[in-house]
């Protein structure tokens, strides 16, 4: 089921790390990920699993009976690639693998950091790096990624299909207060302290679970005098994201909110293949993905962008205390983009494979 492919450092200092590079470009990008760490000097073991399609298709397995417990037990972080492929086309195996483990691994708090490297990257006329540097925390467990609800006369003209959109106080409650606590303990990446939360919904029209998340953040905003909050219902909120995204610094929404608009953020910074992400619980194994999936229309020919899986390397990295390995590539990558050293998505005429080697080489100078 798997077998280790690095081991950097002494035992004692060593972070486990898991990797499941699953489907289609994840198969491509985590690799370079990979590389880079080892070039940072991280002093990190690497285990790699074999979860995915592939996997699936041979034996139909999606996780092992003991996988989670073991994900849970034996390793810090879990870097995953995608999961996706037109040859299953339930896409079973994603489900029980990506959204079993955030699931029963409890990683409730989905952070997405949206931060531009380079004003090259922005289609927003006037946006600089300074001016695009916000975090999107999602609510990770809950709504309608539940799949609860079902179809009845399916398939007539009177069919009736209902999707239930479950949001519970402990959720609801905790990832906002995980919102105000980050906007508290993180700075902006020019050193400025983060002032403000906002809180994303449609309560005007999803009014039970809406008014449940309006009067946890009011309740929850009590316990931090000093952060200033905001409301916006999602809609308006897009809207501001692409006039003006300046006045933004910490959203908490929820799940499928949360889903929408950090995929609109992306585009903001370069698209998908820029985005990181971490699903986290704090103080247990958390897991960290690029966000971009696993476009199977590209995968396998040296074309997608490995930035996102390389950033969400650094981020994972920056998690588990290794902050100066963290910087190291974040600086590499930044070079990279700005000398056009990528792929075609972002301006250059680099492949996966050479993107991800010109930013391990960099790395390993630093």
């Amino acid at each position: 089921m798997a077998h280790a492919c690095a081991n950097v450092a002494s035992v004692s200092a060593t972070k486990h790390i898991a990797v499941i590079a699953g489907d289609g470009i994840g198969k491509e990008v985590i690799p370079q990920a990979v590389k880079v760490i080892e070039a940072a000097g991280a002093a990190v073991e690497l285990t790699t699993f074999d979860w995915g399609a592939d996997r699936y298709l041979a034996d139909k397995v999606t996780v092992p009976p003991d996988g989670f417990t073991i994900l849970a037990r034996d390793f810090d972080a879990i870097l995953v690639g995608a999961f996706g492929d037109p040859r299953v086309p339930s896409n079973i195996h994603a489900r029980e693998i990506l959204l079993g483990m955030r699931r029963e691994m409890d990683l409730y708090a989905n952070v997405r950091p949206v931060r531009l490297l380079d004003a090259s990257l922005c289609p927003l006329k006037g946006i600089e790096p300074k001016d695009l540097d916000f975090v999107v925390i999602r609510e990770n467990t809950e709504g309608v990624y539940g799949d609860l609800g079902g179809v009845f006369k399916q398939g007539t003209p009177d069919e009736v299909a209902i999707q239930e959109d479950i949001n519970t106080r402990k959720g609801v409650e905790r990832i906002i207060r995980y919102a105000f606590e980050y906007c508290a303990s993180n700075q902006k990446l020019d050193g400025s302290p983060r002032r403000r939360v906002l809180m994303c919904d449609k309560s005007n029209a999803m009014t039970h679970a809406g008014g449940l998340w309006q009067r946890t953040f009011k309740e929850v905003a009590k316990d931090h005098p000093r952060i200033e909050t905001q409301h916006m219902y999602v809609d308006a909120l897009c809207m501001q994201m692409v006039r003006d995204p300046r006045e933004f610094d910490v959203i908490v929404t929820n799940n499928m909110f949360g889903d929408i608009i950090t995929d609109l953020a992306a585009g903001l910074q370069g698209g998908l293949g820029m985005a990181a992400s971490g699903n986290l619980h704090p103080g247990k194994t958390s897991m960290f993905e690029p966000v971009h999936g696993s476009a199977p229309p590209i995968a396998g020919k040296n074309m997608a962008n490995p930035f996102g899986a390389i950033l969400t390397a650094a981020m994972m990295l920056a998690h588990l205390g290794t902050a100066g390995e963290a910087a190291k590539i974040e600086a590499a990558v930044l070079e990279a983009v700005r000398e056009k050293k990528t792929t075609a998505d972002i301006g250059g005429t680099l492949g996966t494979r050479e993107a991800g080697e010109w930013v391990a080489q960099r790395v390993s100078r630093r």
